[in-house]
């Protein structure tokens, strides 16, 4: 396991993966392998993982060149369906997601990702697209407000947001401490006692990332390429992302529920593809928490893949992704 890295929710992510002699399982988000080496070391079964950050592409493929039974894939996990084809890997029995950044990315003050530390305001977990500086220096206010409250769900969004225009009339914004201190001065402290910054600083990650249509494509690849009885395995930080799985599953399984803008509907409604296995959500236990403080906000949520053939955008005819 990396140094610095704890996975949250191991003994429950295991539990709820279940994994088995022969099996063929993917960790979507490899981060700092955690997952992988409990999959690996649980069963005499196969691993897949998938990662966009290339330090953790890097710390995979140190890990396949001593483990035949592990395979590091570069790319997007809204692509893993492809990737594994690529891979010549049709189907599996278990996909999971540890969604959100990393302690190795948080704690890294070059990738930006964290106000604890000054470093520039990339926030990219891929090396293309715009870094976070990048979008504060090119969105109106009306985007940047739009940015922080939905994916942020800030209450001072527009305050925020027109205080960081004012601000880059002068000089952009290009550090991680000089958005935090800009937002700090804008909000005041937290009564909470979190950082005010933290809902921009989550907002501007999502945004960057397109974290949300990410996992939108993610859950929908999965869907495709999981055998019936196969396990869907999601951990959650915040509640968008938990909302979504919520939501997905829910129609997948014949319950009626709102959809996320992020998901388009379907024209006719959904096969049975999917069945909660627990729909009450896993959280950590307090000792897990008083360990890593990180792990107090995962949610994880599980459910198992029927014989239904994957949903299809009807109007269309092609495959909802």
């Amino acid at each position: 396991m990396e140094s610095g890295h704890l996975p949250v929710l191991l003994d429950e992510m295991l539990q709820a993966l279940a994994p088995r002699d022969g099996g063929i399982y993917v960790d979507a988000t490899f981060g700092g392998g955690g997952y992988s080496r409990a999959i690996l070391a649980a069963a005499r079964c196969r691993v897949v993982a998938i990662d966009r950050d290339r330090a953790a592409v890097a710390r995979g493929r140190a890990l396949a060149q001593d483990e035949p039974r592990f395979t590091m894939l570069e790319g997007t996990f809204g692509a893993l369906d492809r990737l594994l084809a690529q891979a010549g890997i049709a189907d599996v029995d278990g996909v999971v997601f540890d969604l959100g950044v990393s302690s190795l990315q948080l704690d890294d003050p070059a990738r930006g990702f964290s106000f604890r530390y000054d470093g520039p305001l990339d926030m990219r977990m891929g090396g293309g697209g715009r870094t976070a500086a990048e979008i504060l220096a090119e969105a109106t206010e009306d985007e940047l407000a739009s940015i922080l409250h939905a994916f942020g769900e800030e209450p001072h969004a527009r305050r925020i947001a027109r205080a960081i225009v004012a601000a880059r009339r002068e000089r952009p914004l290009r550090t991680t401490r000089e958005l935090a201190a800009l937002v700090e001065r804008v909000v005041g402290r937290r009564p909470d006692g979190h950082h005010p910054a933290t809902r921009t600083f989550q907002a501007l990650r999502i945004a960057v990332n397109d974290e949300l249509g990410e996992l939108a494509r993610g859950l929908a690849a999965a869907e495709r390429v999981l055998r019936p009885g196969g396990r869907l395995v999601v951990v959650a930080f915040h509640s968008l992302e938990d909302r979504m799985v919520k939501q997905f599953v829910d129609a997948r399984s014949g319950r009626p529920a709102p959809t996320s803008r992020h998901v388009p509907p379907p024209d006719r409604p959904l096969a049975t593809s999917f069945r909660w296995l627990r729909r009450k959500v896993v959280k950590p236990q307090p000792e897990e928490i008083a360990r890593n403080p990180r792990a107090r906000s995962a949610r994880l949520r599980i459910a198992e893949r029927l014989a239904a053939e994957p949903a299809l955008d009807h109007g269309r005819g092609r495959r909802v992704a």
